[in-house]
């Protein structure tokens, strides 16, 4: 018995700056939510289920949640000093492995995200995706580490080094960022400029413990959903659902297309499957509106400066 809700997006939507006929292919993309199981055979069941289903419907890529077999173990210190059984190395360990026994199963691609172990220090939060013929396809370590209450990742995590990589899926390219990652405009550039048509983001969000009665789920896809306007790009989202450790995760993975539109979400607390056919020509139509030739990269010298560094003086 199936236990994910299939949530399935409208191909039809259309692309208001379409001025002749589709050129690519569509990539039929999948996203799976669930809450984390500490029983890791059961925990593991289910994932299976989720991928099997969004392949069942089409799914050419199929995008699972951060951190996909663990807890999310930087809510607090205490977990965050005793994360690190979570490490894991690529491509032997047991992540890396299920997307590829997923993917060869499915003829899917399959992306997942896991505590990637280094030769020495604090490991990566890093996102892979597995090719249908088993090849590693990306290996993607999240850039921006939050260090607030809650998300105490610094803890846990080096900053990412592997910069902005675009590799190609099906008929897209696609980006694999991280959680973060989604807040900082400067990561969606340089990921359009770099020629991606889709962003997957693999996410672990909910409430926050210093601020009981705050919600950022609308600020939250706002933001992912705004920097894919801004870019052209697709994003696609899959977060968690459940209670971990006090933090309860507000699911709400989605898929949004290059004008910003939301075309598939799911539930705030369930199990959830998305399946959404993406139009690549909607990049190519909205990037004909002018939006990346007519930047002017010559002043924005100041985006590069750390925070609280001076401005230059004005010249009139």
């Amino acid at each position: 018995m199936i236990s994910f809700e299939l949530v399935t997006g409208d191909p039809a939507l259309p692309s208001p700056l379409r001025s002749r006929p589709p050129e690519r292919s569509p990539l039929v993309v999948g996203a799976v939510q669930c809450a984390w199981n500490p029983d890791a055979a059961t925990h593991e069941r289910r994932l299976v289920e989720g991928v099997r289903l969004a392949a069942d419907h089409g799914a050419q890529l199929i995008c699972l949640q951060e951190l996909t077999l663990s807890p999310y173990f930087a809510v607090n210190e205490e977990l965050a000093a005793a994360a690190d059984r979570y490490r894991e190395a690529i491509p032997d360990g047991p992540t890396t492995q299920l997307a590829h026994r997923l993917a060869i199963e499915t003829g899917a691609a399959v992306h997942a995200s896991l505590y990637e172990r280094a030769h020495d220090g604090p490991g990566f939060n890093t996102a892979i995706c597995v090719a249908p013929d088993g090849r590693l396809l990306a290996r993607t370590r999240k850039l921006h580490i939050p260090a607030f209450p809650g998300y105490l990742e610094h803890l846990c995590f080096a900053p990412g080094d592997t910069g902005f990589p675009v590799v190609e899926v099906g008929p897209a390219s696609v980006g694999f960022p991280t959680c973060w990652d989604q807040w900082f405009p400067e990561l969606a550039r340089a990921y359009s400029l770099a020629g991606a048509d889709v962003l997957v983001f693999p996410t672990a969000i909910g409430s926050e413990p210093e601020h009981a009665e705050f919600d950022s789920q609308p600020f939250w896809e706002q933001m992912i959903a705004a920097n894919g306007l801004a870019n052209a790009t697709f994003m696609v989202t899959a977060n968690r659902v459940g209670v971990e450790h006090g933090t309860t995760f507000y699911g709400s993975s989605f898929v949004s297309d290059p004008y910003g539109r939301v075309i598939v979400r799911a539930p705030r607390d369930r199990a959830a499957v998305l399946v959404a056919q993406l139009d690549l020509d909607q990049r190519r139509d909205w990037l004909n509106f002018g939006l990346l030739e007519t930047r002017r990269p010559d002043l924005y010298e100041s985006l590069a400066r750390p925070a609280g560094d001076p401005h230059p003086e004005i010249r009139r």
